[in-house]
């Protein structure tokens, strides 16, 4: 008899149910034991980044099987809102979603197209050969598919600034979240994130989303600005990299070490 089983609640859920903002990190080494690492900081998410990092479908679904461990909520960016990569992410057992580089309200609905099965979207059926489904283990998938998915999209230029109130009223769009990098270079800012022209530009995301009812995130390595933007609305929001914080941890010891083995006269310390 197999064993009949339901899925984890999606980020948008999580989302709806927190009485705090979500906390999460990125995973983009591209290794399930970083992601494994990083799910188990006692984050809330954890993002697996298929746009900028070394990630296919394989590595992709080795990081899904190492978080599954730990009551976090993988979010796989995919690289790009193509509707064949959206199918391939979803069949992997990918629940949340996140796109990037969305600019309109008609790019958003594309998407929601992308991760519903007919007739409301185009979704390829193939649940009974996927992990998506637990290989027809889960009752009822096919008619329930869409509430074990959500879909978070990136408003991270000065075009997605402009038409953020359309993107957030999409039924189906379930967040935004906001890039400041990319959001900064599209202002003619590249490099900085941190200006106040997009920092206002940012807020302008965070408000139209809570006007609309719907959660908003911002990427924001540097605490202060991540705690600012927190304060001002955000509902979720990550706060480093796996990748980020074992180079500056790396780079701060070889400071310590590195740098302290070397006499003052310059010549190298020894141990004898």
């Amino acid at each position: 008899m197999p064993i009949r089983m339901n899925l984890p609640d999606t980020f948008g859920a999580r989302l709806a149910a927190a009485d705090r903002p979500l906390v999460g990190l990125w995973a983009c080494s591209g290794s399930p034991i970083m992601a494994e690492i990083v799910a188990g900081s006692g984050v809330d998410w954890v993002l697996i980044d298929a746009e900028h990092s070394p990630n296919g479908l394989e590595s992709i679904l080795a990081q899904l099987y190492a978080v599954s461990a730990y009551p976090v909520a993988p979010v796989v960016r995919v690289p790009i809102g193509d509707t064949v990569v959206i199918k391939q992410v979803l069949d992997l057992g990918a629940q949340n979603l996140l796109v990037p580089m969305v600019d309109s309200a008609a790019h958003a609905e594309e998407l929601v197209r992308a991760i519903r099965y007919p007739a409301g979207g185009v979704r390829g059926v193939g649940a009974s050969l996927a992990r998506s489904s637990r290989w027809n283990r889960v009752p009822g998938y096919l008619a329930n598919a869409s509430s074990t998915v959500s879909l978070t999209v990136q408003i991270e230029s000065a075009a997605a600034v402009a038409a953020v109130d359309e993107i957030v009223a999409v039924d189906g769009v379930d967040a935004i979240f906001v890039g400041p990098a990319d959001l900064a270079a599209s202002m003619g800012r590249l490099g900085e994130p941190s200006h106040p022209e997009v920092v206002e530009a940012v807020r302008t995301a965070l408000r139209a989303a809570a006007a609309a009812g719907k959660p908003a995130g911002v990427n924001a390595f540097v605490p202060d600005e991540a705690e600012a933007y927190l304060a001002a609305g955000a509902a979720f929001v990550a706060v480093g990299a796996d990748v980020s914080i074992v180079a500056r941890a790396s780079e701060g010891l070889a400071d310590r070490f590195v740098a302290g083995a070397t006499a003052s006269d310059g010549a190298p310390r020894t141990s004898y």
